[in-house]
């Protein structure tokens, strides 16, 4: 365990194993411990970090409105100041967008990204072939925020797992120590809901990222993950696609070794490779 200074804020993060430099992004609600299950197999071949992102768990929560921004440069930073670069970049859900954002904002660091799910949906918008999905999306989420707002962080956290992230009743088949963790992280998402560039990507500057991509979802997943994952790779053709089969949204969660074993596959041939 240690904490590492990056700008205005701490961060907590774990390191393990030795080799190329592997960081895992985790995604909204959450922390580091959500990729512990992974973290020994990837250690086998990758110098591993894992953080929790500023305003989660452990580390430094500012007393101000977050921006997916200053995810991406502690990013940056952290990468940076423990002389990972250029590091395999594995993100989850939000950290997903922050490792995709991190790729077109400071290419050389990213030697490679893994993204899971992107909840991209600022690129859905305006396009009536996704008005429904967006809809529907906006009112679920309207109701989480309205529970945050109002303290009842409990709540809101279990309407965001049962009925965006995860599906009816996965709430109470989670584990009460992640369930403390969303409980406990409940304001950063009210912090990603109110940045307006949140949710969104720049695919002009995305383009201009030659790197290895890997762009994955579950085949249990809600289809507006596909839909956000089917612009970012128009974006880049050469990104490769891959579906987890039997997963969802945490595929790291459910299904770990087949998951480990698809970025140890793919982020150890880049590497051989470069």
């Amino acid at each position: 365990m240690a904490v590492i200074t990056v700008g205005e804020v701490d961060l907590f993060y774990e390191e393990t194993g030795r080799g190329p430099g592997l960081v895992l992004v985790h995604g909204s609600w959450v922390d580091h411990h959500e990729w512990d299950q992974i973290v020994p197999m990837l250690a086998s071949h990758f110098r591993v970090v894992s953080y929790d992102r500023r305003g989660h768990s452990s580390s430094s929560r500012p007393d101000r409105q977050g921006l997916v921004g200053e995810d991406v440069e502690d990013l940056f930073g952290l990468i940076s100041l423990l002389g990972l670069d250029p590091a395999v970049v594995v993100g989850n859900s939000f950290g997903s967008l922050i490792a995709l954002r991190l790729a077109a904002a400071h290419p050389d660091v990213v030697a490679a990204v893994v993204a899971h799910e992107p909840p991209g949906l600022g690129l859905l918008a305006g396009d009536p072939a996704y008005a429904e999905v967006l809809q529907g999306f906006t009112t679920r989420v309207g109701a989480v925020a309205a529970a945050l707002r109002e303290g009842r962080n409990a709540e809101g956290a279990e309407l965001f797992v049962d009925s965006i992230a995860l599906g009816p009743g996965s709430w109470e088949r989670s584990p009460e120590e992640q369930r403390e963790t969303f409980v406990r992280n409940a304001p950063t998402f009210l912090d990603e809901l109110g940045d307006p560039e949140s949710l969104t990507l720049d695919l002009g500057k995305l383009q201009a990222y030659t790197g290895p991509v890997l762009l994955t979802q579950g085949d249990q997943s809600p289809p507006m993950f596909a839909h956000v994952l089917d612009h970012i790779h128009g974006a880049l053709p050469h990104a490769q696609r891959l579906t987890c089969a039997g997963a969802g949204h945490i595929p790291h969660l459910t299904h770990p070794q087949d998951y480990a074993e698809s970025v140890i596959k793919y982020a150890v041939q880049d590497d051989g490779a470069s």
